[in-house]
């Protein structure tokens, strides 16, 4: 694992919000991609991207929708893409680098979790397919305008329940929504540390990250008595005192995309607006665990990712 992979003090805390860590930045002249930015930490990210002067291009599968949550935030745009269909991305990537446009930052933060099963036509599950393999591909297709950007793929805590399971990666057999939904977060991690490796010759580095426990509507496939269970809300449908906003929540990708502090570093998995230790404790501690951030497990799941999207710009 990278070396790294350590705190370096960046001054920031688990209540920091995203416009406390862009405070002070012009991005005037730039653009940005974040998938899943009209919706929860999503359209935080967006809000304060678009707000430091940044152009912000919103990818929807529900474009409409996507529209009337961003009105009023000045230079987001909105364009069409289903991360869990290829056609899609493709075709999404395609208008992209028509428009000419570099893409200085793409965020990858559009996911689903905790899905019912749910196959692709291909027969990839779900929760790996959109919040993976969509995003795999879609950065490996807009690779000739990401010359020197930054790419932040949104993972979670949830990575610690399962690494990727090479028998069974499609749950063919059995299927356990948490356990999908942890495999899909471990590969958003690993993702991130080959695509820094294979990408930083380029100026592109590559980040992922934990951004907190937030409800949002990323868990609308709990029911209410299940998130109480879980402890996500009390009797009174309120979340415990750790739970962040989603302005904090948004605060470590938007870190991750902009901030000077990260410079001529990547391939590092964070949290809190800082960079997380490795913990190996099966345990709910803090930090990344080491199979989320294992080069070698890192390139083979880059090599499977292009065997089953026929994507690699890299080959």
């Amino acid at each position: 694992m990278s070396e790294q992979q350590r705190p370096i003090g960046s001054g920031f805390d688990n209540r920091s919000t995203a416009t406390d860590v862009i405070d002070g930045l012009d991005l005037t002249g730039t653009t940005a991609v974040v998938t899943g930015g009209y919706s929860g930490i999503g359209l935080e990210t967006t809000r304060a991207l678009a707000r430091a002067g940044a152009t912000v291009i919103v990818p929807a599968r529900r474009p409409d929708l996507a529209r009337k949550h961003l009105e009023g935030i000045d230079g987001a745009e909105v364009d069409d893409l289903d991360l869990a269909d290829p056609d899609s991305v493709r075709t999404f990537a395609e208008r992209r680098i028509a428009d000419g446009r570099r893409i200085d930052v793409l965020v990858n933060s559009a996911g689903v979790m905790a899905c019912p099963e749910t196959r692709t036509p291909q027969g990839w599950e779900l929760q790996f397919a959109v919040n993976h393999l969509g995003h795999y591909a879609l950065v490996n297709r807009l690779m000739p305008v990401l010359a020197g950007a930054r790419v932040v793929s949104v993972s979670s805590v949830g990575h610690r329940q399962s690494a990727i399971r090479w028998d069974d990666p499609h749950f063919a057999t059995e299927y356990d929504r948490g356990l999908a939904y942890g495999q899909s977060k471990t590969a958003n991690a690993l993702f991130a540390v080959e695509l820094d490796r294979l990408a930083r010759g380029a100026g592109i580095r590559a980040f992922t990250l934990h951004p907190g426990a937030i409800l949002t509507p990323l868990q609308r496939h709990f029911s209410e008595a299940e998130q109480r269970e879980i402890g996500w809300i009390d009797e009174h449908g309120r979340p415990p005192a750790h739970f962040k906003t989603p302005e904090q929540g948004a605060a470590t990708q938007t870190w991750a995309a902009v901030s000077p502090q990260l410079d001529g570093r990547g391939g590092v998995y964070l949290e809190d607006c800082e960079v997380a230790a490795v913990n190996p404790d099966p345990g709910p501690g803090p930090g990344v665990r080491p199979h989320a951030v294992d080069p070698d497990e890192a390139k083979r799941l880059w090599a499977f990712s292009a065997e089953l999207t026929g994507v690699n710009a890299f080959a």
